[in-house]
């Protein structure tokens, strides 16, 4: 494809060509620069086809899963659980609440959560893992006195308030609590000398029972001969998803390894879409950290897309009276160029498109069943387009809705589960707040480039076609959104006018997707931070660092605590210094701080760790030379004491960058390069972020003592003043002077 393009000159007409309206001769006659490109795609095909014996592209009147042999996954080879291992990159991780499965760890009757992973193997094909045996907890601080002879009335006191708690027990359940342990373990906030405790592990029957547990004990708990007390809890306003994940040491995207002899195929009982799906036991399963070859990308599909509405003059489109008039839709293997599948359903004949499908229906329900239809055959992994979240999806659910289309919204990966929406609002300091439409699509990750660009780039304007030619200097093709319905009740020729357009749509996400790696940077800070790809999309910037604090936590033996969010003070944000203005004769060095806010806590030890609360420095028998004072007058140990979490965390963090760097420097091929930088970005963004967190104070851990103190200019003249200027004959051997510093520090 490549050659081909460069061999064939620059396009005709340039950057104007698709400015200038076309009359409809011009429009048969001279083909569009895309047009041209999608021939170029046919001429390819037909070089496979031929190779392959499959069928090309033409105008098909009515729709069947069999159409085009490229649509259905590669066939699954035959899977024994006794003799083969099954390994696959797991992009998409939720839970649900099912029926004991027998043979399985974990409860044997009832409702039981069932984690469920979603993935595709090197060969192409698709995996439901479902999970088993893991079950939800958290913490409280054993009282004085608990020895193991009060565990059991603990627990069945607990489990009988719980009971009591419930509004209504539709699931007749009578077990919630599962086990209550002592374990030994100390509290990440603040420095107590190293000093572990007894805690309470109490394991709850579902994720949804953590809090009324945790209310109840707050609120003051009395059993056996101790009084009524109050506990706080450790670790109870964690996901579920992210428990199971640090404690299975599974990361976003990463590889899943199912030993031989360690798992189940579903045969009879499958309930995915799925071509292996598959039981196992928690512990069963092996997860690979994203290293050598671990680090690939599995072929997954995209599929792009992009809708037409007939609508009224000077009415913007309603669901419930504009029909949708076409459907394209692009899918494209990760990792390769170009799309192999290009289809567009339209509403009425259309004529051919050379390079695309054309799939034509009199009957608007026909077209939207069959499109639903060619979503679950073609199977992707991630669905794409431009504000297909706000738009395209709401207006299909609610359209199909409109003309009882019933077997449309089940769109997911999951037999029975329909695709529903909701209003969603969402609050960040970076972003602000917005209102979004969410809808539910098990197994199939939705990326809205459009709240992509919102949450990674500031742009004049986000339409598609500014982005287009901002990114990719094209631009859509020219057709007004007014003559939309004039082309539809036009001729064949007409409708292919509109269907060029409607497919560049769906094809400029894909382009975009692949100039800006997307899809890559996002996997690698899933595979980064440890958290599954759909909370990178969908939640703020803090559910990263919680998931590396736990983690890092574990490894420790130490809890987190649930802290109630409290506004009140807040923290000055990054310091720039004014500078010296004049006319300087001496040269003036402009050094760049690398990790500038990462290295002042790695440096001074700042972490909650080694906090140390008023009064606690002469308790614990410390001396002034085992902490530091910083300008606020907080008291930090220093790492001769203990090494702080947070600055475990940076230098792993960045010793990882480091390291991806010098590999993205010897390799050659040029999609592992891309890996590789996508990597490293995201454990530059990864390490920047971790300061961010202790200062938000609707977080889950606000440490204003740490935040505030890292941006203070006198840390950062600290750190500047104790650099010499220059060796040799004409050093001065004088400590440096800064003369202005935003990020970069300019010396003189």
């Amino acid at each position: 494809m490549d050659a081909k393009r460069r061999n064939s000159g620059p396009p005709r007409g340039g950057a104007s060509q698709a400015k200038r309206g076309k009359t409809a001769g011009d429009w048969e006659d001279s083909p569009s620069i895309f047009e041209e490109e999608l021939a170029l795609f046919e001429e390819a095909d037909m070089e496979a086809e031929e190779r392959e014996g499959q069928a090309g592209h033409d105008v098909i009147p009515l729709f069947s899963a069999d159409l085009n042999p490229r649509w259905r996954r590669p066939q699954a080879a035959p899977l024994n659980p006794d003799s083969d291992t099954l390994v696959f990159q797991q992009i998409d991780l939720d839970y649900y609440l099912g029926a004991a499965v027998a043979g399985m760890p974990g409860q044997s009757q009832g409702n039981v959560p069932i984690i469920r992973m979603f993935g595709v193997t090197d060969s192409g094909n698709s995996v439901c893992c479902h999970v088993h045996g893991f079950a939800p907890y958290f913490y409280i601080p054993a009282p004085n006195g608990f020895t193991s002879d009060h565990l059991s009335e603990f627990k069945r006191e607990l489990n009988s308030a719980v009971l009591k708690d419930m509004r209504s027990n539709k699931d007749n359940m009578s077990v919630t609590v599962l086990a209550v342990d002592i374990t030994r373990k100390e509290s990440m906030y603040g420095y107590h000398g190293k000093r572990i405790v007894d805690f309470l592990r109490i394991t709850m029957a579902m994720p949804r029972l953590i809090a009324p547990a945790k209310r109840l004990l707050e609120q003051g708990f009395k059993f056996g001969p101790f009084p009524i007390q109050s506990f706080s809890s450790y670790e109870a306003n964690i996901d579920f998803e992210i428990r199971f994940m640090v404690d299975s040491d599974v990361v976003g995207c990463c590889w899943i390894e199912l030993p031989k002899g360690k798992y189940r195929v579903r045969e009879e009982r499958k309930v995915s879409l799925c071509q292996y799906e598959v039981d196992v036991g928690w512990t069963q399963l092996i997860s690979h950290p994203a290293e050598g070859e671990y680090q690939r990308i599995a072929p997954l599909r995209v599929l792009s897309f992009d809708i037409e509405c007939a609508g009224r003059k000077g009415i913007f489109p309603e669901a419930e009276k504009d029909p949708v008039i076409q459907i394209a839709s692009m899918v494209q293997r990760q990792g390769e160029k170009e799309p192999f599948i290009r289809t567009v359903f339209t509403l009425q004949s259309c004529s051919s498109i050379v390079g695309s499908q054309v799939l034509c229906f009199t009957k608007e329900s026909q077209l939207l069943q069959s499109w639903a239809e060619f979503v679950r055959t073609v199977d992707a992994d991630i669905i794409t387009g431009y504000n297909i979240q706000n738009f395209d999806l709401p207006y299909l659910l609610n359209r199909a809705a409109t003309l009882k289309v019933n077997l449309f919204p089940y769109l997911g990966r999951v037999q029975g589960i329909k695709s529903v929406l909701r209003d969603s609002s969402f609050q960040s300091k970076q972003m602000g707040r917005r209102e979004n439409k969410i809808l539910n699509m098990e197994g199939r990750v939705q990326f809205d480039l459009l709240q992509v660009l919102l949450r990674d780039y500031k742009l004049r304007s986000y339409t598609l076609n500014a982005v287009s030619f901002h990114f990719l200097q094209e631009q859509k093709e020219d057709v007004q959104h007014s003559i939309i319905t004039d082309l539809q009740n036009g001729n064949e020729q007409t409708r292919r006018r509109l269907a060029v357009y409607c497919l560049k749509d769906a094809y400029l996400p894909l382009r975009l997707l692949q100039k800006l790696m997307c899809v890559i940077n996002y996997m690698e800070m899933a595979r980064v931070t440890g958290v599954p790809l759909t909370y990178l999309l969908s939640r703020g910037q803090q559910i990263k660092v919680v998931s590396q604090l736990l983690r890092q936590a574990m490894k420790q033996g130490l809890v987190m605590p649930v802290v109630k969010p409290e506004g009140g003070e807040d923290y000055t944000g990054a310091t720039v210094i004014e500078p010296e203005k004049g006319y300087y004769s001496v040269p003036i060095a402009t050094l760049d701080f690398s990790s500038l806010y990462p290295s002042i806590m790695m440096a001074h030890n700042l972490c909650y760790t080694t906090l140390l609360q008023k009064g606690s420095a002469e308790k614990l028998g410390l001396t002034p030379e085992d902490f530091i004072k910083t300008p606020t007058g907080d008291l930090f140990v220093k790492s001769s004491v203990r090494k702080g979490l947070l600055p475990d965390i940076l230098e792993d963090l960045l010793s990882a960058r480091k390291k991806a760097k010098a590999e993205l420097k010897k390799e050659t091929d040029p999609f592992k390069k891309q890996v590789l930088d996508g990597r490293q970005l995201a454990l530059k963004i990864s390490a920047n972020s971790v300061y961010g967190f202790t200062g938000a104070q609707v977080g889950k851990l606000p440490c204003l003592e740490i935040s505030q103190v890292s941006t203070l200019p006198s840390f950062l003249k600290h750190s500047v003043s104790k650099w010499k200027l220059g060796q040799g004959p004409q050093a001065s051997g004088k400590p440096a002077k800064i003369m202005h510093q935003p990020l970069t520090i300019c010396i003189r």
